[in-house]
């Protein structure tokens, strides 16, 4: 073995060791996992039961909706077999592929991201009980998922959302006041 290919050898485990101590690898702390888990599994299921609630309790109303705030707020019963705003409608298999990537995403983040916010935990918690809920729905529900609050104002109409899509921009605005109180790097 020549002197650079000692060199370049011994150089391999030297950087491999020196980037897992500038990023060690840590799983999150209890008190994170105390927040994750079960403010996902309540998101989760208050937006499964909420879908199922107001689906039955509205079969049993004549007419389009039942009126919250005149004017304004109303519970209806659509489905939508897109993304947001309907995009992608259709396409079952896309839609799947891409909410179980972005769970993974989700998880990886939360697992091995390393962060020490308790916002962002939050964040990731909320979007992963959003993406759960809605591909539960498209899974089990011949690919549609079920939306029922729909916010208006005269003719003009809010597309109709549910909780798990109220809890995805939720997550997405905690993701960016977290990005301002981040600390800053000293770089």
């Amino acid at each position: 073995m020549t002197e650079s290919e000692r060199e370049e050898s011994s150089a391999r485990p030297t950087s491999g060791r020196a980037f897992l101590k500038r990023h060690p690898f840590a799983l999150p702390d209890l008190a994170a996992q105390l927040i994750f888990w079960p403010l996902m599994a309540t998101c989760l299921t208050l937006d499964l039961w909420s879908k199922r609630a107001v689906f039955n309790w509205l079969e049993q109303k004549p007419g389009n909706g039942v009126s919250i705030i005149d004017g304004f707020l109303q519970l209806v019963a659509t489905v939508n077999e897109g993304a947001a705003f309907g995009i992608a409608a259709g396409q079952y298999h896309l839609l799947v592929a891409v909410s179980v990537i972005a769970l993974v995403v989700i998880f990886a983040v939360f697992l091995l991201g390393g962060t020490r916010q308790k916002l962002v935990h939050i964040a990731l918690a909320l979007f992963a009980a959003g993406v759960c809920g809605n591909l539960y729905d498209r899974i089990f529900n011949n690919g549609l998922v079920r939306d029922f609050i729909d916010v208006y104002y005269r003719q003009y109409h809010w597309p109709a959302f549910n909780v798990a899509d109220s809890m995805l921009c939720i997550g997405v605005g905690l993701m960016i006041i977290s990005s301002f109180r981040a600390p800053k790097s000293s770089s």
